[in-house]
């Protein structure tokens, strides 16, 4: 172990350091480990080294590593950093590129900036060839780089006129390609990254191929395609789960469910791991503890094959799985430590696992001493780690305790990996998850099934379809199941709680988890005390609605409007009854809409107005649909931006949710509640000025309460309202939803006519359009309105009705 960890802290050190230092540490280690070795103390034979020369052998090696991966890193940032392709990222050139694709094509995340999508791009890694400037100066070089191809909605998963979803032909890219692109070059954003620039592809919307992959590569694409086509008939989350679980394919995997299994602490089990090819392999060898014994509990013992020829079948299998998935650091690692296995089991010696993990680490970080920066790799080689040293030791503890013997092991597993992986994912994500550890036990049963049954169905994909959609129709329900279990462990409001992202944060973590078991520890003698915190946690995961408003006070009781804190977006409620509510809009992100409904205790919604179809107002819509009923959605007429449009009616075809437009003279009622549509007017509207001016405004009546909602209206539609027949309803306003997130751009006269007694803005905190505008501010209060918003009060709830009006704070 000492020398792997030398050589991952020298390789990271090292990667951008001079030539200078590069060299003077490399020889002053390999220097110093050579005089360690050959200098020896009298008597001390020279191939039988005594008890007292062991740390002087072990301090040489360290040096001696050291030294190795001074080299290997410094090799690896200087073959970085030469060529042509820096210094034109520095200058933003534009270049023609031959670029070898060195990864597997992924779609970006759709992403909200103000009231638009970011339109979607693939990115994928590579190494240019060969570079040609603007002015026909020709390079052939070598130069990895990261290249973003923007795409738009045909990458985002638009359906062609088959109904099924179009895939861009940059996605079906496969590792070993060469493309020719027109691209901007510009410098990696992070520094230290492993890329020697970015390349931005635009306005190419297929790629021009100049080189095939290799044979390797196209069969191994032929199985994942088969893959991908075995498991289209399957429901919509084992459709896309059980690419990633086999083989890392996370290409049909939504937002939505991607979002689910960060906050449950799942996602390593959608990035193919050693997890996956300990599974496959104790098929052919048993499980790890027996091969090391007698090899008599797995496949190859059955069918009589012996001991070394099970070593090499399983190399074998070690080399298609790492094929297959694609060499990701976790992959490497998995398949190194195996081979390192595999290797004592074929010469007969009998190795503990922990060396055979440090000696992974050490040649895995020799080989790609990029490695050594990669969160992936830490989380992978610290999860193993764990399963190594903690698991079996906190498994015998609870065996002591007379819990089952697998409920133990699982239990044992799964505590052990957050404890040690918890810390790093917390500087990742900002967030730590209360629900990790009962979210990875209850999926870790149906980890092993859908994995098996999955590779099952790849390998016949390609020669028999219909055994292949078999064997994936029966693990979809294992790949089901973890999906539920992710759905259902991130919608619980108390699930994860905010944490500071940054090392220092990951040093508390650390330290409060180290209390957590000293404290559980002594827990343990005390059943009837371990079962009170057990409540007390469920509680505090669960947070049920009427504790929570009894401790927090929030939903304030016979609350008729609320405002959520969505961040630059509007998402409101009107109460309609016991768990019952008209959401109007849906904010731009899904989670943070689901958590306000939930706070509100809202299951049942019968109706969604969309005002328009800006991404601020209906990109969180799957958030608002997730796990509650909803009778109908209603929009406005005017269908831009069309990508919006598309989301929408997508969402909606998805729940069989029937979809109808808002018409100025609409009026509807649900219990107490009524409303009155005031805007848009029937057929197009009067010189509409984009999606703004065609928002949907209503007039709630909610008892004695009136309420005017306004979307995004600017002052030519507001100006049209008031003339309209429908302005004559304005005045004796109690509670306005401002416009447009309270921007400048108002009209007096409508806020003369309505002079609201509270109004309410929706904003984000510090949004770079300086929402809500000090004018319109001043403009409301001096109408007499108590102005309240979301970036600096957030959630509000407006209370009564007449003397007894009110709002609460969340």
């Amino acid at each position: 172990m000492p020398p792997a960890l030398a050589v991952w802290a020298t390789a990271a050190v090292m990667l951008d350091a001079t030539s200078g230092w590069v060299t003077g540490v490399a020889v002053v280690c390999l220097t110093a480990g050579a005089v360690l070795l050959l200098v020896r103390r009298r008597g001390e034979r020279v191939d039988s080294p005594g008890p007292r020369a062991w740390p002087r052998v072990s301090a040489a090696a360290v040096l001696l590593c050291v030294g190795a991966a001074a080299v290997s890193a410094g090799l690896h940032g200087a073959d970085l950093r030469r060529g042509p392709v820096p210094g034109l990222a520095r200058q933003y050139a534009t270049v023609t590129a031959e670029v070898e694709v060195t990864s597997d094509p992924r779609l970006t995340r759709p992403r909200i900036r103000g009231d638009h999508a970011a339109p979607a791009s693939v990115l994928m890694e590579g190494e240019v060839r060969r570079v040609e400037q603007a002015d026909g100066t020709a390079v052939v070089t070598r130069a990895p780089v990261l290249v973003i191809v923007d795409v738009g909605a045909r990458g985002a998963g638009a359906e062609n006129s088959a109904g099924r979803p179009a895939r861009s032909p940059w996605l079906e890219l496969l590792p070993s390609t060469r493309v020719r692109v027109l691209a901007r070059l510009a410098p990696a954003v992070v520094g230290g990254d492993r890329v020697a620039g970015v390349l931005r592809v635009r306005r190419q919307a297929e790629p021009d191929v100049v080189g095939g992959p290799s044979g390797v590569q196209r069969f191994a694409g032929r199985l994942r395609a088969g893959l991908r086509e075995a498991t289209d008939g399957l429901p919509a989350d084992a459709r896309a789960l059980l690419p990633g679980l086999v083989v890392g394919d996370t290409s049909r995997i939504t937002p939505e469910l991607d979002e689910a299994f960060k906050e449950t602490d799942l996602a390593h089990t959608l990035a193919v791991s050693g997890s996956n090819l300990t599974i496959i392999l104790a098929l052919l060898i048993g499980p790890p503890g027996m091969a090391q014994l007698a090899e008599r509990r797995g496949l190859a013992p059955r069918l009589g094959i012996p001991l070394r020829t099970t070593a090499l079948l399983s190399g074998a299998l070690t080399l298609g799985f790492v094929v297959v998935c694609r060499p990701d650091p976790s992959v490497l690692r998995a398949a190194a430590c195996g081979a390192v296995v595999l290797l004592a089991l074929a010469t007969g010696r009998r190795r503990s696992l922990v060396p055979a993990l440090a000696t992974a680490v050490l040649l895995l970080v020799l080989y790609d001493p990029w490695l050594a920066r990669s969160y992936g790799f830490l989380l992978s080689v610290l999860a193993t780690g764990a399963l190594l040293t903690l698991a079996p030791r906190w498994s015998e503890a609870l065996r002591r305790r007379r819990v089952p013997p697998r409920l133990a092991e699982g239990l044992a597993a799964a505590a052990a990996a957050q404890a040690l992986c918890g810390p790093v994912v917390a500087v990742l994500s900002a967030r730590v998850s209360l629900v990790a550890v009962p979210c990875n036990l209850l999926a870790e049963i149906a980890v092993a099934p859908a994995t098996v049954l999955g590779f099952a169905a790849l390998a016949t994909a390609t020669v028999l379809m219909p055994v292949a959609k078999a064997l994936a129709w029966c693990a979809s329900w294992p790949a089901g199941w973890i999906a539920d279990i992710a759905r259902t462990g991130a919608a619980l409001p108390g699930g994860g709680v905010d944490w500071p992202g940054s090392w220092t944060g990951a040093g508390l973590l650390a330290l409060a988890t180290v209390a957590a078991l000293l404290i559980g520890r002594r827990l343990l003698r005390h059943p009837w005390l371990c079962g009170a915190c057990g409540v007390l946690l469920v509680l505090v995961v669960v947070q049920p609605p009427p504790l929570t408003r009894v401790i927090t006070g929030w939903p304030p009781p016979g609350w008729r409007f609320a405002m959520c804190d969505v961040g630059q977006g509007d998402a409101t409620v009107l109460a309609a009854g016991d768990g019952s509510g008209v959401v109007v809009d849906a904010g731009p992100d899904p989670t943070l809409v689901d958590h306000c409904l939930r706070t509100l205790g809202i299951t049942r919604i019968p109706l969604i107005v969309l005002t328009h179809f800006h991404a601020d107002h209906v990109a969180g819509l799957a958030g608002v649909l997730r796990g509650r009923s909803v009778g109908a959605i209603e929009t406005t007429g005017f269908e831009e931006p069309a990508d919006q449009v598309e989301f929408v009616r997508k969402e909606a075809a998805a729940r069989h949710i029937p979809l109808t437009h808002a018409v100025a003279g609409e009026q509807r009622r649900t219990g107490s509640l009524s409303w009155q549509v005031l805007w848009p007017p029937p057929g197009p509207a009067p010189d509409p000025d984009g999606p703004n001016d065609a928002s949907v405004a209503l007039l709630v009546r909610s008892g004695g309460l009136r309420l005017l909602l306004l979307g995004d209206l600017e002052p030519p539609a507001q100006q049209a309202l008031l003339r309209s027949p429908e302005g004559a309803l304005l005045g004796g306003v109690d509670v306005l939803k401002v416009a447009h997130h309270g921007s400048a751009y108002q009209d007096p006269e409508l806020m003369r006519r309505v002079a609201p007694r509270i109004a309410l803005i929706s904003c984000g905190k510090d949004n770079p359009y300086g929402h809500p505008a000090p004018s319109t501010v001043a403009a409301l209060r001096a109408e007499g309105a108590v102005v309240l918003r979301t970036d600096r009060d957030g959630a509000l709830a407006v209370t009564g009705a007449g003397r007894e009006l009110g709002v609460a704070r969340d």
